[in-house]
């Protein structure tokens, strides 16, 4: 078993993952039969990756990891529920993983969807709608300091759910309060492939 990371070194970790990525360099690491029988008895990933469910946010593609390495939680703009949150907690209390990041990405559309519905009036059918009502609090907050565009409304969407995430769930913001994990809030530009941090709760200096 490896040596438990702190927040900063997991953070760390991820960074120069992206960065191969980015370079066209990654090293594929841990994808390999030996990994594989090594995880069947018990897991200890080193960050938990909350994203967007979009098909262009693959983790452990755009960090350069491989099994056993990051604990991904993903729903459509990357929206908070219980399950959600009874999922952080597990890999919090007991998977004592020392990183959550919060992975959002530009032309959302999740994220797309709630401005277009703020701009309207109208609201989408279904089951949408939840998600859609889950994600404009974070379009007003944007709107009202003068940020309309989608890809700006994302950014404020990642830095409420980091907050909220600590708001809701004591476990979280206790280890947090601890040192023993922290939130960051990252946003992912497609073009490019580069995570960029924006918010946070903790060290990860």
């Amino acid at each position: 078993m490896e040596a438990r990371l702190t927040p900063a070194q997991a953070w760390e970790r991820l960074r120069e993952g992206n960065l191969r990525f980015i370079g066209g360099t990654s090293d594929h690491p841990n994808q390999d039969a030996n990994r594989r029988a090594s995880l069947v008895q018990d897991q200890h990933p080193f960050a938990v990756i909350f994203g967007c469910s979009d098909s262009r946010l693959a983790a452990e593609i755009i960090f350069d990891v491989g099994l056993g390495d990051v604990f991904v939680v993903r729903t459509a703009g990357h929206v908070i529920d219980d399950a959600v949150l009874g999922t952080l907690e597990y890999s919090v209390s007991i998977l004592n993983i020392p990183l959550i990041m919060v992975l959002g990405h530009d032309s959302c559309g999740a994220v797309t969807a709630s401005v277009n519905s703020f701009n309207s009036g109208e609201m989408p059918n279904g089951f949408v709608r939840d998600l859609v009502e889950r994600i404009l609090p974070s379009v007003i907050t944007a709107n009202r300091a003068g940020t309309t565009d989608v890809n700006g409304c994302v950014v404020e969407h990642v830095k409420q759910t980091t907050e909220r995430m600590v708001d809701s769930s004591k476990i979280v913001a206790d280890a947090v309060e601890e040192g023993r994990t922290a939130v960051i809030g990252v946003t992912y530009r497609l073009a490019e492939g580069r995570a960029e941090l924006v918010s946070g709760f903790g060290n990860v200096e």
